[in-house]
């Protein structure tokens, strides 16, 4: 077994009737017994998510889906520590949704980038309400040839699971792809689903909720690759 426990933060308000916060143990149990991938996890809620040093010594950030979360500034707060401290980083579902938030916000200067959800009465919404509700659907998407997210899943279309009903608003694609992030994944109709940022060790969001795949014994390529990431950054010599 692999000598390195990464240490993990699960950002999110945990509770029983979020089922990808019921998926979590199983999932650690099994990139433990079937990956020789230990993580020692924590799970922090949003409202403590934001004070000073919260996030200080993880090996990676998972900002799990329920929103709305008890706390958004909080949620931006961890996606902010994650990508500016070089901190491996995974957003599905509400972290997709804060991730591209915090970026318009801190990178892009939208001051005024809002969420729908949390805030119906934003002056410039960048998370809005879906055409369609993906609560409880499946979906294919395509995914860029040569991105992170493709050498994850191993491959160039996947078909996953959603519980949303918010998503980027496709309006301020070109300002966050022109500060740097990249969309590299889509559905057939062409909606990003996956973004990522190059340059960083490890930092992947997506729409769709990997944690929910299959019968939960056996976790998902881009859950494994996060586990692999946290493990990579314990063992790396502290400063490098």
């Amino acid at each position: 077994m692999n000598s390195f426990t990464a240490r993990l933060a699960l950002v999110g308000d945990r509770s029983p009737a979020v089922r990808s916060h019921a998926r979590i143990p199983g999932l650690l149990d099994a990139l433990a017994e079937r990956e020789q991938l230990v993580l020692d996890a924590y799970w922090i809620p949003t409202e403590d998510a934001g004070a000073p040093g919260t996030l200080s010594g993880f090996d990676a950030v998972w900002l799990l889906p329920g929103s709305p979360y008890r706390s958004e500034a909080g949620a931006i707060a961890a996606v902010r520590a994650a990508r500016e401290g070089r901190i491996p980083f995974l957003g599905t579902c509400a972290g997709f949704q804060h991730a591209i938030l915090e970026y318009a916000r801190t990178v892009c200067g939208l001051a005024d980038a809002g969420h729908a959800e949390n805030d119906p009465a934003a002056p410039d919404p960048v998370i809005v309400p879906l055409a369609c509700s993906l609560v409880g659907h499946e979906g294919a998407v395509t995914v860029t040839p040569g991105s992170l997210a493709a050498a994850v899943l191993g491959a160039e279309r996947t078909v996953e699971r959603y519980h949303c009903s918010y998503g980027l608003d496709p309006a301020h694609l070109g300002v966050l792809a022109a500060h740097g992030l990249r969309f590299t994944g889509a559905d057939d109709t062409g909606d990003v689903r996956i973004a990522e940022l190059p340059g960083h060790p490890f930092f992947l969001a997506t729409l769709f909720q990997p944690e929910l795949a299959g019968d939960g014994t056996r976790a998902h390529p881009i859950v494994r690759a996060l586990a692999a990431a946290a493990v990579q950054h314990a063992a790396a010599p502290v400063g490098a």
